[in-house]
């Protein structure tokens, strides 16, 4: 962690400087440049991203009374958690949370099927996929940690509760700088209030009111059947109680069994009965006594007596989708840019089982949030917001899909044993295809396609491992300066900075004839060096593109001072000289990076990676003009 950069500083190190004032919760102001409608996982992921540019202006409103305390989601994927080291709260999660480490089966046995038998366990991630686990965690301490970030922020950023959005106006005639107007409800609905934005992220769920007033609608279909969920403290003679399990009966549904932080809760969700067609669950009055007999009768022979309910729900299976992300009908991206998008469940909803709506709503915020950064601070054009939309609603559609598949498979009946002509599902069939998806549901599976921010795979066979299109795949490195053992994309934050990670060739990087050398030079030099061409004068040199190198020798074969004068860059008030940009592999067995991530050691690669983590282009190392020509297809020189 770095700080004293501009001035020695006593306190928490996590804490910043104010650069003004904490917002006032009584009032909203007149203007922002942000305004974010809705304080779940989505809104505050990107009110956190937002709260790291003080020179951006962003408020974010919520019309319950103050923040969530308990229920509703709490898988977290290794993506995930990846994303949250870069938010700087991952081993507060790793330390609270329960770690998903195996899942068992249970399925009808043989001799009796009104008993339940275990019948397999699996690894629940496997080795070497991410270095982050999958957790378990109350997505109320999820909102906490998020909302630490911004009060923690120089900007002070603070939630206005208590504030319904009842209109939203685009008036791009009226008001040029800020088109969107928004009038809330607050105060018990005694007054109103109204503000304008050059922008609006609708993060206010499946009902959302922005999105409505975008004339959107989600489209979809329902499986017509019900489940109902509870966290509870039990006693119970069921062995797995603290392991991920998934139990099928032979007539009275399944359970997915989530167990919780703490050491004690644990997340029951319990199948139901089907709906009739165009019947609500809502219709049948489902009590939390029904969810407990349901799950006391998939158990048997084991018992289970419920103590405490700490939280309970009841919903229906549907996959629901919006066409588009943001407020420009698709016939004419080409004449306007978005001034208001929807995010999280306001454009996409689905059922819990895969454990990707927290997921997949965070990373929906986490696309946007530096590409709203980018068009307000003047890097980017506005037409460049078109491509929120275009990724995610892509990402989305798999979602959909994949949920409904999933769904449909825990919720079918069970084959009879020895009936091949019975109707349902095999158990075996549904673990393989758990396992089969391993890397989907650990949030790993996303691929962006070729875009002017994804390059097409023509250098691919430089880093095979850092495939064009997923996250940034990290892995273990040496610190040149310090022999500190790091994971080298921890090293990225969410701060809106590209990265470009240059790894060496085998000659000696200390040597000006190396392509690292002649990499640094140009980068440093040259008049069409994307470094030089898109960071303003003011600015430290790696404030807009965070270059680093990962060289083939061992730390201690190497000078810190015989390396590229670049990789040494000074910053801050003071030229304050920063000794973090160099790294060597960990010659430990199986913990070299280059053999890790396939990167080709005869001609080394440019490895260039988005703020939010994803690979977007890979390059030879001496490709100056692929460099520079890829930035330039999206970025306005400073």
């Amino acid at each position: 962690m770095q700080f004293h950069l501009n001035g020695f500083r006593t306190g928490d190190p996590e804490v910043s400087a104010p650069a003004r004032a904490a917002a006032q919760p009584e009032t909203l102001p007149v203007e922002a440049d942000v305004v974010i409608v809705g304080c779940g996982p989505a809104g505050l992921t990107l009110a956190a991203q937002l709260s790291a540019f003080t020179d951006i202006h962003t408020v974010i409103a919520e019309q319950k009374s103050g923040p969530l305390e308990l229920g509703q989601a709490d898988g977290i994927a290794c993506r995930t958690m990846e994303m949250f080291e870069a938010f700087g709260f991952a081993e507060r999660v790793m330390k609270e949370g329960y770690w998903v480490n195996e899942t068992t089966f249970w399925r009808p046995d043989a001799a009796d099927r009104m008993k339940i038998v275990r019948y397999d366990r699996v690894q629940d991630v496997e080795d070497g996929l991410s270095e982050m686990p999958h957790m378990i965690l109350n997505q109320a301490r999820v909102h906490d940690f998020y909302l630490q970030v911004m009060r923690n922020s120089a900007c002070r950023l603070e939630p206005h509760y208590s504030r319904k959005l009842v209109l939203l106006e685009i008036d791009p005639q009226g008001s040029a700088s800020h088109p969107v107007k928004l009038t809330f409800e607050s105060s018990g609905n005694t007054k109103t209030e109204t503000i304008r934005a050059k922008y609006v992220v609708g993060c206010d769920g499946a009902r959302s009111t922005v999105r409505h007033s975008l004339g959107r609608a989600l489209h979809g279909d329902s499986a017509n059947q019900a489940w109902g969920v509870m966290d509870v403290l039990a006693v119970t003679s069921f062995p797995d109680i603290r392991f991920k399990s998934l139990i099928q009966s032979a007539s009275e549904g399944s359970i997915v069994l989530i167990p919780r932080e703490g050491g004690y809760l644990v997340r029951i969700y319990v199948e139901l009965d089907k709906l009739n067609p165009d019947e609500r669950v809502s219709a049948r009055n489902i009590t939390v006594e029904q969810l407990i007999a349901a799950a006391q009768r998939i158990l048997r022979p084991y018992s289970f007596e419920v103590k405490e309910v700490g939280w309970w729900s009841v919903y229906e299976i549907g996959q629901r989708l919006c066409d588009k992300f943001d407020d420009v009908p698709a016939s004419e991206t080409a004449s306007r840019t978005p001034r208001v998008f929807i995010a999280g469940d306001a454009c996409h909803t689905h059922s819990p089982k895969a454990g990707q709506g927290m997921n997949v709503s965070m990373q929906d915020a986490f696309n946007l949030g530096w590409k709203l950064a980018a068009v307000l601070r003047g890097q980017c054009a506005p037409e460049f917001l078109h491509t929120y939309s275009a990724e995610r609603h892509a990402i989305a559609k798999e979602l959909i899909e994949f949920d409904r598949e999933w769904s449909k498979m825990i919720s079918a009946p069970l084959k009879t044993p020895g009936n091949p002509d019975s109707k349902g599902v095999d158990p075996e069939e549904v673990r393989g295809y758990f396992v089969k998806h391993g890397r989907y549901t650990a949030g790993t599976a996303t691929r962006y396609a070729p875009s002017i921010l994804t390059g097409e795979k023509v250098h691919q066979h430089l880093a095979k491992g850092f495939e064009i299109g997923t996250r940034f795949h990290s892995a273990p490195v040496i610190r040149l300066a310090d022999a500190n053992e790091i994971s080298l994309g921890h090293a990225a934050k969410a701060d809106g900075r590209f990265r470009i990670y240059a790894f060496a060739d085998r000659s000696d990087p200390a040597s000006s004839s190396s392509r690292i050398n002649a990499f640094c030079s140009f980068l440093s030099k040259a008049a069409d060096s994307p470094v030089r061409r898109h960071t303003p004068a003011s600015a430290d040199i790696d404030a807009v593109i965070d270059v680093r190198a990962v060289f083939q020798q061992g730390h201690r074969e190497l000078n810190v001072d015989a390396m590229p004068a670049f990789l040494l860059p000074a910053k801050g008030r003071y030229g304050l000289r920063d000794y973090e940009k160099m790294f060597c592999p960990d010659l430990k067995a199986g913990r070299n990076i280059f053999d890790m991530r396939g990167i080709d050691r005869g001609h080394g690669c440019i490895v260039i990676v988005r703020p939010d983590q994803y690979v977007a282009q890979v390059l030879p190392l001496d490709d100056y003009a692929g460099i520079s020509a890829f930035f330039a297809a999206f970025m306005l020189p400073a």
